[in-house]
């Protein structure tokens, strides 16, 4: 009978044990699942403390984080604290209680902290009016990343299991806050590739620029004399009566040889930086490059604008040129097309590009980045362009039903690259 009410009371035991226990792993759960979702790291803090002092009955707490430059906590993220308290408690590691759990990794928990002959800063604790205090590192893998306590007002005796659970937070929040760093400086190189990629871009277009300029002054200029010198010694030979008709259509073949170099060496400078782009803008300079690119191929070209034709700044309209200009090319190259429409929409706050051929198509999903053979090169660098302007792009194809390029960009007061929001999709 007596070993029955031992079982029972044991049983029992073990049952209010475990209801204990339950919010615990409940919060615990929840913790892990919010954090999950979170890259911030001020929300992740903002969580962990939330719940920590949930599951503590506590409404007073807070985490700092170790500062390596100056070796010394900073106040992150706290909940019933004065602001004079936050402002004015400073501490070094290995200084006070927060101070000897950072540098230590071990947890402590106190009664009454007010009394405890370690503590920093005993005069503002008094006057923050600080007892109860439990104080657990926050870890990830072998580092101690800062830390985090609860307090309350009046004095109390925190438990073993209270320790284990602040615990299992306080490494929930070092692999949190780890991975928010880790994710911070993942995003800060992503950044400083694109910047780096927007300045290639400047650059690129600068050096088409300079080069197309020399071609025109010099090299344009000295193939046109050349032609113009020939047909004078042609016509020079011709006026005389003493000509050789041998050396006469020596010269003639020169002059057309020269002739076509010219014509070349026009088509170039055109592809490099045409002059219409900096002298009449975007919708001139793309309905030349669409006739001159596509009707030799014998298809039928439509430039059309709608709403009120506007200039943007040089480096806009030429990666705007670029991206219709890759388009175009990809249509040349790959369509076999018969009509093509080029749609240019000015609206008050955005500008579209629409390009759209019936040509064969193709599957949009079997190109999901640049192979080594350059494939999908010429289409990730259109996207790239639109992204640079804040701008998205996107491409609709389907095999027999022709292909449709499109792009849109944000109109305000200053255009210029902006993040990369392009979809590609």
């Amino acid at each position: 009978m007596e070993s029955t009410e031992l079982t029972k009371k044991g049983a029992q035991g073990s049952r209010v044990k475990a209801e204990r226990q339950q919010p615990g792993v409940v919060v615990l759960s929840r913790i892990s699942a919010a954090l999950s979702g979170l890259w911030d790291l001020d929300a992740i803090l903002g969580v962990g403390l939330d719940s920590a002092l949930d599951i503590m009955s506590g409404t007073i707490g807070e985490i700092l984080l170790i500062d390596e430059d100056t070796q010394s906590l900073s106040h992150i993220v706290h909940r019933g604290l004065s602001k004079e308290f936050v402002d004015n408690v400073i501490t070094s590691l290995g200084e006070g209680i927060t101070g000897s759990v950072a540098q230590g990794g071990k947890a402590v928990l106190l009664e009454d902290i007010s009394k405890d002959p370690r503590v920093a800063h005993r005069e503002l604790i008094i006057e923050e009016g600080l007892k109860a205090f439990i104080c657990v590192p926050l870890r990830a893998k072998a580092s101690v990343l800062g830390v985090l306590y609860v307090a309350s007002r009046v004095p109390r005796k925190f438990t073993t299991n209270d320790v284990h659970l602040l615990y299992a937070i306080g490494d929930q929040l070092g692999i949190a806050i780890e991975h928010a760093r880790l994710y911070e400086r993942l995003r800060g190189a992503r950044e400083r590739l694109r910047r780096l990629a927007r300045q290639n871009l400047v650059a690129e277009e600068e050096e088409r620029r300079r080069i197309a300029r020399e071609l025109h002054d010099e090299t344009s200029q000295s193939l046109s004399g050349i032609a113009l010198q020939l047909q004078a010694l042609i016509e020079l030979s011709e006026m005389t009566g003493k000509q050789d008709d041998e050396f006469v259509a020596g010269l003639k073949k020169v002059q057309s040889l020269t002739v076509q170099v010219h014509n070349e060496v026009s088509r170039l400078i055109s592809n490099l930086h045409p002059a219409l782009l900096d002298t009449l803008g975007l919708v001139p300079a793309v309905r030349q490059h669409a006739e001159t690119r596509l009707q030799p191929l014998e298809m039928d070209v439509s430039v059309e604008t709608r709403g009120t034709v506007m200039r943007f700044p040089p480096e806009v309209e030429a990666a705007l040129f670029r991206f219709i200009q890759g388009a175009i090319g990809n249509i040349a190259q790959h369509s076999n097309a018969r009509n093509v429409t080029v749609l240019l929409e000015f609206r008050p706050d955005e500008f579209t590009i629409k390009i759209s051929d019936d040509g064969h198509g193709f599957d949009v999903s079997e190109i999901t980045d640049v192979e080594e053979s350059g494939r999908g090169r010429g289409l990730f660098s259109m996207r790239e362009r639109i992204g640079f302007l804040g701008g998205t792009s996107g491409i609709e194809s389907e095999i027999g039903k022709g292909t449709t390029v499109w792009a849109s960009i944000p109109i305000g007061q200053e255009i210029g690259y902006a993040k990369n929001k392009s979809t590609g999709s």
